[in-house]
């Protein structure tokens, strides 16, 4: 929205560098810094108020959520600090177009169900949240009007019907099929909004990684954008989606505020408020800038969360159903609580998975010079 400003260069000079998507970036990111910081203390005293923690330790945790103090009235839904952030970062900041709304739309549509789903746990003290097939009907909707924005819109409607992969210089379909379209889509804002999480289950987990995954899709968002450096690069190029480096920057800048809370031991957690958004978030981005599977590397952690889950899961039903007793690979999922149950302490293992976020970004980006 402030970015019109820049036609007022002849009034302030200095309005003109508003026109840079770089610079916009860093306001936007410093403006979602900035609220997080002032909102943030306000929410979680708002939040200790109504008491809204969970009363209980979480079965999938059991004693290892108590392990260094006591979390069971650590407040919740603190994922709304980093949607404030970064929703009002994005809009004052981020030139309109149909990427720009696409992205905040299933950003918002997700938020619902995990505000829902967290003010049913800690209101109504109701252990599963929403069901799992309400979880699944919200992130259909969020899927399909994401899906249905982009086909109507010229803008948009041909390319998002191109699939690229790394390490090759032209789309490897063009254009998919819309059942072709329409599952990957699916796939990966709720496969992404799951993998999210499941991995917020330690401090600072989740969103530490969701930073140095945002990094990526901001370059990756400023590359598409920029007709240069993608024919340069060989990659894909998606005029305008240049903004969404913008809402990459609002989403670095909201994350940082929240991680100075939710570092060890946390203040707030984020809960279902701001994984499942988040995880949609990135995952329909991804597919709006041609980068999927450059997704699926810069957030391998996220992906080596979920398939720990799907692992385990699968492998213990198999196994009671074939010997009669079920067996697990892991000692716990998702598999940062198999490392909690070796003996990490709670804060090695949300540094070396930091650690892993970050070679996963970095060989994420190493993907745009393999061509």
């Amino acid at each position: 929205m402030l970015s019109y400003l820049a036609d007022f260069e002849d009034v302030f000079g200095p309005l003109r560098l508003l026109r840079y998507i770089t610079v916009r970036t860093a306001l936007a990111a410093l403006t979602a810094l900035f609220l997080g910081f002032v909102i943030g203390p306000m929410l979680i005293r708002k939040f200790k108020e109504l008491k809204f923690g969970h009363g209980y330790v979480d079965d999938r945790t059991g004693h290892l959520g108590a392990t260094y103090f006591d979390k069971k009235h650590t407040p919740t839904m603190g994922g709304l600090i980093i949607f404030i952030s970064v929703f009002v970062g994005s809009a004052l900041w981020a030139t309109p177009n149909i990427w720009v709304f696409t992205s905040l739309f299933v950003y918002a549509a997700l938020t619902v169900p995990g505000f829902r789903d967290d003010y049913l746990k800690v209101v109504h003290k109701n252990r599963n949240g929403i069901s799992s097939g309400e979880k699944i009907t919200w992130q259909s909707l969020a899927t399909l009007g994401a899906l249905g924005l982009l086909l109507w819109h010229p803008d948009s409607a041909t390319k998002i019907r191109e699939l690229w992969v790394p390490f090759v210089k032209h789309a490897v379909i063009a254009p998919m099929p819309w059942w072709l379209l329409l599952t990957l889509i699916y796939l990966w804002i709720v496969g992404f909004s799951n993998a999210i999480n499941l991995t917020d289950g330690l401090d600072g987990l989740a969103v530490g990684c969701t930073i140095t995954v945002a990094l990526v899709m901001g370059v990756m968002a400023y590359v598409a954008g920029n007709v240069l450096l993608s024919e340069y690069l060989l990659t894909s190029h998606v005029a305008k989606t240049g903004e969404l480096t913008v809402i990459c920057g609002a989403l670095i800048g909201g994350c940082m505020a929240f991680l100075w809370y939710n570092s060890h031991p946390a203040e707030v957690f984020m809960g279902d408020t701001g994984s499942l958004a988040l995880g949609g978030l990135l995952g329909v981005m991804a597919f709006m800038i041609h980068q999927p599977l450059t997704l699926v590397i810069a957030g391998g952690v996220f992906v080596m969360e979920l398939l720990s889950v799907v692992t385990q899961v699968s492998w213990f039903k198999y196994t009671k159903r074939r010997y009669g007793e079920g067996r697990r690979v892991f000692l716990m999922a998702p598999i940062h609580h198999h490392f909690q149950k070796k003996g990490w302490p709670e804060t090695k293992v949300v540094l070396r998975f930091w650690v892993l976020s970050l070679g996963c970004a970095l060989a994420s980006l190493a993907t745009l010079k393999l061509r």
